[in-house]
């Protein structure tokens, strides 16, 4: 739709400094003429673009543009903030300083509420955000990305083409075409190291929509657990899958039905629980527990 295209366009120039025709008509995927009328249309709203001819020419928003703040509710103003604080705790830079200055002269500034609070980081802050940082300039040039990988399977190299950075279910991944499966894919970036950015570089993909659909990749191949918990296990239960995951039985203890992602992920997460669970299915996790408990108890004697 236009409307999302000239959104867009607006976003990239908030983003970076300039920005040609010809990239965004590439980006975009219509036509160099289109892409005028767009530019066009963008300065009858009242934005004042610029365009400069020649060598490092481009498009730009003028110098000391300001958005005019009363395009936004409070409310509204508070989401946005809000995300982008979100954001900034795994980027170099501060993206809500960016926007507060853009809305704002120093004579009225946007007082930038606590109330909600976002924290994306993790444990590993350092590294996931070097790595947000390198996957976000592939991503910006085109440029294939190369990665070790270690998944259920083992490790493997891989080469992908870096569509989008996807944050769910507490996680972060990198969506792309992979080069070594010729498929898309998401991949964890907790699990990939030796991150290299290419100088190949690649031409986007017409991503079909059922891709997009990050939801399809963890539902794939999904793994059914049946458990029953001790009652000291409740409030972990209630923190991780919400109030209405199991049924309390007549003796007190908590039944759980619940489908994972992976097999390993299962594993690690119903382990922790150590002698608070009894597992009812499936039958490998509770073969694998069994060989597990045996091998701690040999390496004790």
């Amino acid at each position: 739709m236009k409307i999302d295209r000239l959104i867009g366009i607006i976003t990239i120039l908030l983003q970076q400094d300039k920005i040609t025709a010809p990239e965004l008509a590439a980006r975009f995927e219509v036509s160099r003429r289109t892409i005028n009328r767009d530019i066009e249309d963008i300065c009858k709203a009242g934005i004042p673009l610029i365009t400069s001819q020649g060598y490092g020419g481009g498009i730009s928003i003028a110098d000391g543009y300001k958005i005019d703040k009363s395009l936004f509710t409070e409310d509204e103003l508070q989401t946005i903030l809000a995300g982008l604080k979100g954001i900034d705790t795994v980027s170099r830079a501060s993206h809500q300083t960016k926007l507060l200055d853009k809305l704002s002269s120093k004579e009225h500034r946007v007082c930038a509420k606590d109330t909600i609070i976002i924290d994306l980081a993790s444990h590993y802050q350092i590294p996931l955000t070097q790595k947000i940082e390198t996957i976000k300039q592939a991503i910006a040039t085109q440029n294939i990305i190369s990665f070790q990988y270690c998944y259920q399977k083992g490790e493997q190299r891989r080469k992908v083409e870096p569509y989008h950075l996807v944050f769910k279910w507490s996680a972060w991944y990198v969506f792309g075409y992979c080069l070594d499966r010729m498929e898309y894919r998401l991949f964890k970036l907790n699990r990939l190291w030796d991150l290299a950015l290419s100088d190949e570089t690649y031409s986007r993909r017409s991503v079909p929509e059922d891709k997009l659909n990050f939801e399809s990749y963890f539902a794939s191949s999904r793994i059914h657990l049946k458990a029953l918990f001790s009652p000291t296990a409740k409030y972990r239960l209630i923190e991780e899958y919400g109030i209405d995951s199991f049924s309390t039985r007549e003796n007190g203890q908590l039944l759980l039905e619940q489908d994972f992602a992976s097999y390993e992920n299962m594993r690690e997460w119903v382990f922790s629980f150590g002698g608070l669970v009894r597992i009812l299915e499936p039958d490998d996790l509770r073969v694998d527990r069994y060989r597990s408990a045996k091998a701690i108890l040999e390496m004790d004697d």
